[in-house]
């Protein structure tokens, strides 16, 4: 009889690993799957990214600099291959858009054209349905952190190679610009 106890209870505790391996395993896949929406959303961002780039050209001419800074940040987020690279490239590629839209309050001519305004209300598209994606992807992560950081979770987590992964958040330089109050001139 004591030995059916001790089979009984070995037994629960390999069904209550094997419960917690699943759910980390389940967590991770979710986190994933988070990202690969944002990819999609990534895709058109990048695509737009040109069109834009060449409508602002033709007005702009003398800004090279600033274009050269948003399509080099197109082709390094494209190339990205990591969640991590692609969070860090993105993070460019948002400071180097937002400093595109700026420089574009300068030129009346430019933001009463028509396909620039048709880009301008695509690329606002993409950026809030990328809004709504990354707070996912951060509940997702925020959720699987949670799992493998947390006891007993963490047992399992650190003895078969879960670890704790990042946010996608604004970074740095952006977080420092949305902390200084806009410059209004008349």
């Amino acid at each position: 009889m004591p030995v059916l106890i001790v089979v009984g209870i070995l037994v629960l505790i390999v069904l209550w690993i094997i419960s917690l391996y699943n759910g980390l395993v389940r967590l991770r896949n979710r986190r994933q799957n988070a990202f690969a929406d944002i990819d999609v959303q990534l895709r058109q961002r990048h695509d737009l990214v040109p069109q834009l780039v060449e409508t602002v050209k033709g007005y702009a001419g003398h800004e090279k600099e600033l274009l050269i800074k948003v399509t080099e940040a197109r082709s390094a987020a494209v190339s990205a291959t990591t969640i991590d690279g692609k969070i860090a490239a993105e993070q460019q590629l948002t400071s180097a858009l937002q400093g595109l839209r700026v420089q574009v309050e300068a030129y009346p001519d430019l933001k009463a054209n028509q396909n620039f305004l048709q880009l301008q209300e695509e690329l606002s598209d993409i950026e809030n349905k990328l809004a709504a994606s990354r707070r996912f992807f951060n509940g997702a992560t925020t959720e699987y952190n949670n799992a493998v950081e947390s006891f007993p979770g963490n047992l399992i987590a650190r003895n078969f190679g879960f670890q704790k992964e990042v946010m996608f958040d604004l970074g740095a330089d952006t977080r420092k610009n949305m902390e200084e109050p806009p410059k209004i001139q008349f």
